[in-house]
């Protein structure tokens, strides 16, 4: 491919060659944001669009804000890897996938400018119009890449996301102090737990055991819905939160 008109009209194109067809017809309905995890903006464009690098995505927004577009929109990029969401598996083929330029945990873990993320909403604004993206499928990497990503991690404003009117939120229910469910604990509140993330979409294995999975489930709905403390505990604020989130899905995901 040399070349494509962009589908976002502030994009500039560079094109990856790292993509390929959707598989078995299937069309985007879900967004998944990422960070990039390397040290510059330059350096991360760079590698999306080297075929050494077998990754790529759809966008990649830098902190200025300038958005670069590398696949399609209708072709499948390659960003989520080994990843799942309420039962798929191909999660590349399914979702839109966009990087957004920020060092990561691995060197300082900055916030993310107000400029760059503005350039997210409107970015992702379109692509729920063009793809009737439901806003709880509005996702991080970490919700889809259990235990594998932490990104885009807790600093990401999903609130002012939310508030702009891109994916799903709910402000997080307080802290009380209580003890919650951990690393042992065994039996219907923990089956309960498991139930309602599984449900919500999260690929936790509903065993009535706290295990390894369900610490790291716990740990990634923190990481994006009670940023404040993300430690694998599911307290009263946790499953509050969840709770609520799942009260508001729309009729028949919650039945």
């Amino acid at each position: 491919m040399s070349g494509f008109l962009p589908d976002h009209r502030h994009a500039d194109v560079r094109v990856s060659p790292n993509f390929g067809p959707r598989r078995e017809g299937a069309k985007p309905d879900m967004i998944v944001l990422h960070y990039t995890g390397m040290e510059t903006g330059a350096s991360a464009e760079a590698w999306l669009c080297d075929p050494v690098s077998e990754v790529s995505s759809h966008y990649l927004v830098h902190e200025d804000g300038r958005i670069v577009q590398m696949v399609r929109e209708g072709d499948r990029a390659w960003h989520a890897g080994k990843s799942s969401w309420s039962g798929q598996s191909d999660i590349n083929s399914c979702s839109i996938g966009i990087e957004i330029v920020n060092p990561g945990h691995a060197f300082g873990y900055p916030a993310f400018p107000k400029r760059q993320i503005g350039a997210v909403i409107e970015l992702c604004r379109g692509i729920i119009v063009r793809h009737e993206v439901a806003p709880q499928r509005v996702l991080a990497h970490s919700d889809v890449a259990l235990g594998r990503k932490i990104d885009p991690g807790e600093k990401f404003p999903w609130r002012a996301m939310f508030e702009a009117g891109v994916g799903h939120w709910v402000a997080p229910s307080p802290r009380d102090g209580r003890a919650g469910l951990k690393p042992g604990d065994a039996g219907e509140t923990v089956e309960e737990l498991q139930s309602m993330l599984a449900l919500y979409g999260y690929g936790v294995e509903i065993t009535g055991r706290f295990d390894d999975l369900t610490e790291t489930t716990v740990q990634a709905f923190q990481r994006h819905f009670r940023t404040r403390c993300v430690d694998g505990v599911a307290d009263a604020s946790t499953l509050s939160t969840l709770r609520r989130l799942i009260a508001e899905l729309p009729e028949g995901l919650d039945q």
